[in-house]
């Protein structure tokens, strides 16, 4: 017990010294928060999910059914819901010895009728849960596909000031290979004109503005491909991801190469919080995204950081309406502040840049994947040597 509490230096007051606990978890860092349930002490969201499996599922349990008991969904949510379940119970209809819902449900639900979490039966619900905690219900949701990958990308066209040039067209004058619920999943330009470079820093661009660039693209991609293009379900949850992974915008660093910014993203997409996205395999193809998006030019761009934008200003509505500690919510409304500015700014910075400059940071790109592939492969290699040496035996040896 001795060993975990650390006693800060006197303070000059008569009163008693503050006591300062090291986390339970990792044992490293001071601990901030206190589990409800068990009253183990953590420094961190990645200790709280290592703590205790027990806790974490009671708490996500909880919160599953606290927000289904408080949704009010609309009919074209009821109607996306009521398909995958159907999708679902179909699928299972293949397997005899498995079934998740009664055909009482099933046939409520065939018939059209609404069905409410408080309906299903005790084992449906546990079916349920068990579906949630093992990623079954995720497989029924229709992959996104992303608008930077639609012919309408390619069709983006703004002023010269940066503004939308192009308002959405009625459905009948759309091109026959173009529908307007396409056209409308490409995120607009744009409200008001953007400034110019000069009139937001004195001082000359930093030449390192193209490797920040692919650094906030690639956060974007990940953080739309993870919300399956739907950031909006979840403002603050989306900033906080942004935050996490893109090292200009959470950290404050400064990148120097194009191929460092990208093994830090698979770096990341392969620690614990990230894996169960993917792995390696998803951080490559978000790589793919990014040089998708460059491909597509400035309007485009502008676009998609005009998206992001938005992204983190909604996320601090949501920061500012919860009621966290006043420290931390200060300090999350700080960061996301700091991430609007830095965005608004690449934005401008992007919008003055001539066309060829994207086609030949996109050929950059796609040459440092293979790069950054190759880094973590020799990395891989490396642990697997070290491991097999503490062994007495080497399994890979280079030539």
């Amino acid at each position: 017990m001795a060993d975990n509490i650390v006693t800060s230096a006197k303070s000059s007051t008569p009163s008693p010294n503050p006591i300062r606990i090291i986390c339970h978890v990792c044992q490293k860092q001071f601990s901030q928060y206190t589990c409800p349930r068990c009253n183990s002490r953590y420094c961190s969201l990645q200790c709280y999910k290592s703590h205790s499996l027990r806790c974490t599922e009671s708490f996500m349990k909880e919160n599953v059914v606290q927000e289904l008991q408080q949704m009010q969904p609309d009919e074209q949510t009821k109607t996306k819901m009521l398909d995958i379940l159907k999708r679902f119970h179909s699928e299972e209809e293949m397997d005899e010895d498995y079934s998740t819902l009664s055909e009482e449900t099933m046939e409520k639900l065939l018939s059209g009728q609404e069905i409410s979490f408080d309906d299903l039966s005790l084992e449906e619900k546990k079916q349920f849960h068990r579906a949630i905690a093992y990623g079954e219900l995720s497989k029924m949701i229709k992959p996104w596909d992303p608008w930077w990958s639609k012919p309408s990308a390619r069709k983006i066209r703004l002023s010269s000031e940066g503004t939308q040039l192009v308002q959405l067209l009625p459905e009948k004058e759309l091109p026959d290979d173009i529908g307007a619920e396409e056209f409308s999943e490409v995120p607009t330009g744009p409200e008001t004109p953007l400034p110019p470079l000069s009139s937001l820093s004195s001082r000359e661009p930093s030449p390192l503005l193209t490797v920040h660039l692919v650094d906030i693209l690639y956060s974007y991609c990940f953080t739309l491909r993870l919300y399956n293009g739907d950031w909006r379900s979840d403002a603050l949850g989306s900033v906080t991801v942004v935050l996490s992974l893109s090292s200009v915008l959470g950290q404050g660093a400064q990148p120097e190469t194009v191929l460092e910014a990208l093994s830090h993203f698979l770096e990341q997409v392969c620690c614990p919080a990230y894996r169960h996205v993917g792995g390696l395999q998803f951080g490559l193809s978000v790589i793919d995204d990014v040089i998708s998006l460059l491909s597509l030019g400035t309007s485009a761009l502008v676009c998609a950081l005009c998206d992001m934008h938005r992204l983190i200003q909604e996320g601090e509505k949501e920061a500012r309406s919860e009621r966290p500690r006043k420290s931390r919510r200060d300090g999350i409304r700080r960061a996301i502040k700091l991430a609007e500015r830095k965005i608004y700014f690449i934005m401008c910075w992007v919008h003055e840049q001539p066309e060829e400059a994207w086609s030949s940071l996109a050929a950059i790109v796609r040459a440092e994947k293979a790069s950054a592939m190759e880094f973590q492969s020799s990395n891989k290699s490396e642990k697997l040597n070290n491991k097999a040496e503490a062994k007495g035996k080497r399994l890979i040896e280079e030539i």
